[in-house]
C-alpha cells in the first residue's frame, strides 16, 4: 500500500542511452546515461558531455584534468559560461523551479483554474517563508485572504468541475481547506501569531488538501494524443510505482530516521500520466511485466541507472515532455532552456525519474533504460538548472524513500518493482506498436 507521503505526492504533486559507467566519478556540466553504444560505436560506457556545450571528446582528456583542478568556483563559472547563456537565468531564478517532486507533481495537475490560483497564492506563503530575515506576513496574510476570497466566491465551479461519483468527498475537502485545523482559517491564525514553524506545518496540509481536491477534478488527461501515438500504452492520470532495493554485497541501509539498518530498502515513485501519458504509460507495462524485478543497478556522479536484463521489452516512444504554460506535451523536441523554456516536470529535483535516450535518436527515450537523477545544485547552472533540462522526458519524482537514493552503489538490486495504485488509468490498445 502507498505511505501518505506518496498519496500526497499523487496530489502534489536527455541521458543518452550507453550507460555510465559505475565508476566514472567525472562531473561534467551535462551528461547522458547510455545504453552500452552511442549510435556513433563507442563502446565506452561513461558520462559523456553534450557536444553543443563542450569542446570535442578528442581534447575530452585534458578537458576532465583541467576540471579537476581547477577550484571549484572556476569550474562552476566555466560550466556556466559554456552552457547557459546570462539570458537564461533571467527565465529562471531558484524561487520558481519546484525543488521537491511534492511541489512538482501538484503544479502538475490540470485541475480547476479557480483551484489553481488558490494553490499559487498559498505556494507563494512558502517561498516567503524562506526569507531568513523578518518575515512578511502582511504579504503571507493577503495571500491568504485571497485564496479564501476565490475559494468562496467560486465554490459552484469549483465543486462543479468535480464528476459526480467523487463529489461527496470534494465537498468534505473543500470545507477542510477552508474551515478545519490545518486549512485556510488556520493559517491566518499563526500568521497574526508570527510563528513561522506551526504556519509552515498547517501550510503543508492546506496544500495536500488542495492537491486531493485537484486530482479529483482531474479524472483524466485534458488534451488529445496526436493520432500516431493513440497505440501506445499510456497513462490517464498518477500512479505509484514501488521498488524494493536490496544490497548486492551484504551491506545494508541506514535510515536517515534513525531505525536499523536493512539489506532491502522501499522507494515509491509517483508517475505522472498528465504531463507525460506515453512515457508513463510504457514504464506502468514494463512494470506490470516484471521488467525491472532483479535488475541490477549502475551508479554514475549524478545518477542511478535502471536497465532491463530480463529480456522483456517496452516501446520506442519519442522525446515527451510538456512545456510550462501549454496544455499538452511535445513530442521529439527538446526544450530551449535558454530562450525561457522550462517543463512542467523538471529533471532538477533529486529523484526525478526520467527515460534515457534511444540508442539510435535523441528524439526517442530508450524502450527500458530509466534513471533516477541525484540533482546537485553545485553542478547546476546559474538559477540551479541542470544543464540538460528539457533534454529527457521525465514521467515522475521519487516521493518516499530519496534517503535511500543516496546509499544505492553499483551492484545493488531492484528485487521487485510493483504498480501499487494507478492500474485503472492505464491504457493497454490492442493493437500496440511493435515492441523494440
Amino acid at each position: 500500500m502507498a505511505s501518505r507521503v506518496a498519496a500526497m505526492a499523487l496530489a502534489g504533486a536527455r541521458p543518452k542511452a550507453h550507460a555510465p559507467s559505475p565508476t566514472d566519478n567525472t562531473k561534467l556540466p551535462a551528461w547522458r546515461a547510455q545504453p552500452s553504444l552511442n549510435r556513433r560505436g563507442r563502446g565506452t560506457r561513461g558520462l559523456i558531455a553534450r557536444a553543443s556545450h563542450r569542446p570535442s571528446f578528442g581534447a575530452e582528456e585534458g578537458v576532465i584534468q583541467w576540471l579537476r583542478s581547477a577550484a571549484a568556483a572556476l569550474a562552476i563559472a566555466a560550466q556556466i559560461s559554456v552552457s547557459l547563456p546570462a539570458e537564461a537565468v533571467l527565465y529562471s531564478p531558484d524561487t520558481k523551479i519546484p525543488r521537491t517532486g511534492e511541489l512538482a507533481l501538484r503544479k502538475a495537475i490540470p485541475a480547476n483554474p479557480n483551484m489553481k490560483i488558490i494553490q499559487e497564492s498559498l505556494e507563494d506563503i512558502s517561498y516567503l517563508l524562506r526569507i531568513p530575515q523578518r518575515k512578511p506576513y502582511g504579504t503571507m496574510e493577503g495571500d491568504v485572504k485571497k485564496a479564501m476570497k476565490i475559494a468562496m466566491d467560486n465554490k459552484e465551479a469549483i465543486l462543479g468541475s468535480i464528476p459526480a461519483e467523487h463529489k461527496e468527498q470534494g465537498a468534505k475537502l473543500y470545507t477542510t481547506l477552508l474551515e478545519e485545523k490545518g486549512g485556510l482559517q488556520t493559517l491566518l491564525k499563526y500568521i497574526k501569531e508570527n510563528d513561522p514553524d506551526k504556519l509552515s506545518i498547517a501550510l503543508a496540509s492546506s496544500l495536500d488538501t488542495i492537491g486531493e481536491l485537484e486530482l479529483l477534478q482531474a479524472p483524466g488527461l485534458s488534451f488529445l494524443l496526436p493520432q500516431q501515438y493513440l497505440e501506445y500504452p499510456r497513462l490517464t492520470g498518477r500512479g505509484v510505482v514501488e521498488f524494493t532495493v536490496e544490497k548486492g554485497d551484504g551491506s545494508t541501509f541506514f535510515p536517515t530516521g534513525g531505525g536499523e539498518p536493512k539489506s532491502v530498502a522501499t522507494i515509491q515513485v509517483v508517475i505522472d500520466g498528465y504531463s507525460a501519458p506515453l512515457t508513463a504509460g510504457n514504464f506502468a507495462k514494463l512494470v506490470l511485466d516484471g521488467a525491472y524485478d532483479g535488475v541490477t543497478l549502475k551508479c554514475a556522479s549524478q545518477a542511478v541507472i535502471a536497465d532491463n536484463e530480463t529480456g522483456k521489452k517496452g516501446y520506442t516512444v519519442p522525446l515527451e515532455v510538456m512545456p510550462a504554460g501549454q496544455f499538452e506535451p511535445l513530442y521529439r523536441t527538446p526544450l530551449s532552456i535558454q530562450d525561457g523554456e522550462l517543463p512542467v516536470l523538471p529533471m532538477s529535483v533529486y529523484g526525478a525519474v526520467a527515460m534515457a535516450h534511444s540508442v539510435d535518436s535523441d528524439e526517442y527515450s530508450s524502450p527500458t533504460q530509466f534513471f533516477f537523477y541525484l540533482y546537485d545544485k553545485r553542478n547546476s547552472g546559474l538559477g540551479g538548472i541542470s544543464f540538460d533540462e528539457g533534454q529527457f522526458s521525465v514521467f515522475g519524482y521519487t516521493t518516499d524513500g530519496r534517503d535511500v537514493l543516496s546509499q544505492i552503489k553499483t551492484g545493488d538490486k531492484i528485487r521487485s518493482a510493483k504498480l501499487v495504485q494507478g492500474t485503472e488509468r492505464l491504457v493497454l490498445p490492442s493493437a500496440a506498436p511493435e515492441e523494440s
